[in-house]
């Protein structure tokens, strides 16, 4: 049950905070600054490559490099493939995991690899293994860690992770705020030199700036009525949420928001994108799950039985109200059958920007989701 009163308690909320996610959440401006500064004096904008990379491989542990994976290959497009390395193992801790490179992976393939942790002996090797293929490597980890000595005093670059002190009290969790920024924004501006993307010095301060003023729309001094995470959280407490993208890095932001929601809360939720989430999700709604599905709620005892669980939409758009758009059609089919919707739809900006705004705005819905029902 999410403790509503929680929400509104600035004090309560940082003693709930034991793994610093709201503190995570309101300093992403500030990670941004401090990964794209060590991206540069790592020598990332001064990178003149002879010409686009066939294919990019991201190898990582965890939910922050299948998302970065996800959001570069994304905003990358067509360019040049960009693919994720799943790891294998019988658990995941990093001395278990394995990457392996595929056997077409040679000298003209960029791999990067991505690691809130660096000591997992499986990157060195997968490293090892590149290097002798002949691919360029591009690291991003903590330093003083066994990948970062490895990259570092060999042929491939070291980009140290923009890490905080709060970051070591407790085990991070992998879809935390500050890991993706830290380990996103040095990629976003290495893959800007090769030509992948465009995401030059002033656009990472954009998103900076954007981030930043997210977290004073939405920390915890705000109350719920004009807090729209907050509100956001209260919407989906009890619920399934049902997560519906539109634009292409609508997408992106919407499978971090359902991965968060699972780790950080426990809530389950499923996602697809407009329009075909329509018909892949139109039973999901007519069914047991829609609102008006169990006309006995509505006599239920308010204390001492639980509330059933009804689906709610979450709509992230990154796309103008005035352009082609499969809303309406989404918003008549939940309210078709009393399933309530909820909508995100960032301001004006370019792509990186407004992607960040959904971003962080579902990141603190999902941190006070988790911490108001003790999570």
């Amino acid at each position: 049950m999410l403790d509503e009163s929680l929400l509104d308690s600035p004090e309560g909320l940082a003693e709930a905070d034991r793994r610093a996610l709201l503190r995570g959440a309101a300093e992403a401006g500030a990670r941004v600054r401090t990964a794209a500064r060590l991206a540069a004096e790592a020598g990332v904008n001064g990178l003149k490559p002879d010409g686009r990379p066939r294919a990019v491989l991201i190898a990582g542990p965890g939910a922050a490099a299948t998302q970065t994976a996800d959001l570069l290959g994304t905003l990358a497009g067509a360019g040049s493939p960009v693919t994720r390395l799943a790891p294998t193992g019988v658990a995941p801790a990093a001395g278990a995991l394995r990457w392996e490179l595929p056997g077409w992976a040679g000298s003209v393939d960029l791999l990067l690899i991505a690691t809130p942790d660096g000591t997992e002996p499986g990157l060195s090797l997968l490293f090892e293994q590149a290097y002798r293929r002949g691919c360029t490597v591009v690291a991003v980890a903590p330093a003083g860690t066994p990948l970062a000595d490895a990259v570092g005093g060999s042929h491939g670059m070291f980009v140290p992770m923009a890490t905080a002190p709060y970051d070591h009290d407790e085990p991070l969790a992998a879809a935390a705020p500050g890991a993706l920024w830290a380990l996103l924004t040095p990629l976003l501006a290495l893959l800007d030199r090769t030509g992948l993307l465009t995401a030059p010095p002033d656009a990472l301060e954009a998103i900076a700036d954007r981030l930043d003023g997210i977290a004073e729309r939405c920390g915890p001094a705000i109350v719920t009525y004009s807090n729209p995470a907050k509100t956001l959280a209260a919407e989906l407490a009890d619920t399934l949420p049902v997560v519906w993208t539109e634009g292409v890095s609508a997408g992106p932001a919407g499978r971090r928001f359902a991965a968060a929601l699972a780790e950080l809360s426990g809530t389950p939720a499923v996602v697809a994108e407009l329009p075909e989430a329509l018909a892949a999700h139109g039973a999901l709604l007519a069914g047991r799950l829609a609102a008006g599905a169990d006309p006995d709620d509505f006599f239920r005892d308010r204390v001492e039985e639980k509330p059933a669980l009804h689906a709610r939409v979450v709509l992230l758009r990154d796309r103008p109200i005035g352009g082609l758009t499969a809303a309406p059609a989404a918003r008549d089919l939940a309210l078709t059958h009393d399933v309530p919707i909820s909508e995100l739809e960032p301001e004006a900006g370019g792509e990186l920007e407004t992607l960040a705004e959904l971003i962080a705005v579902t990141d603190f819905a999902a941190v006070y989701l988790a911490l108001a029902s003790g999570a």
